[in-house]
């Protein structure tokens, strides 16, 4: 398969995917490396938009600068989005961790700064239980960056 080959696939099914825009997404190609640039809204649509090019026969690696840039005019407030990502720690570790010991909620801080970073801290029971609570504040709409200050123990 040739590198436009390829480049044209890739830019299929990114167009595609419905879960990010890529329109703003740029994509090169050299000997099956692809490299892609750009910015998108949300952490959660960078890495649908690798993701995508990840599924594509003939990716061998993937080097990426996509980056998030939260929309000014829907820029989110700190409180709504600490609201956002505490209802989404609390609802997926619910969920995420029946098979582990009971996480209670209340034992995890939830802090935005700057309308997009979120700070974790509290205590959990082990690796499974802090992953299950980053990957929850990252879940988060307007979530551009995550800081883990969990402590396991």
């Amino acid at each position: 398969m040739t590198g436009i080959q390829l480049r044209h696939d890739i830019v299929d099914e990114l167009e595609f995917d419905p879960s990010f825009d890529a329109a703003h997404i740029g994509v090169a190609v050299d000997e099956g490396v692809v490299s892609l640039t750009g910015h998108v809204k949300s952490y959660a649509e960078k890495v649908a938009a690798i993701s995508a090019a990840q599924r594509v026969k003939g990716v061998h690696a993937i080097a990426e600068n996509i980056e998030v840039r939260c929309p000014f005019q829907s820029k989110t407030a700190d409180d709504q989005i600490a609201k956002r990502a505490s209802a989404n720690v609390k609802s997926k570790i619910e969920s995420a961790l029946k098979r582990h010991t009971e996480l209670e909620a209340k034992a995890i801080q939830v802090t935005v700064q700057n309308g997009n970073k979120v700070i974790l801290a509290g205590k959990v029971d082990n690796w499974d239980e802090r992953r299950a609570v980053e990957n929850a504040a990252w879940s988060a709409a307007g979530v551009a960056s995550v800081e883990d200050r969990l402590t396991i123990g």
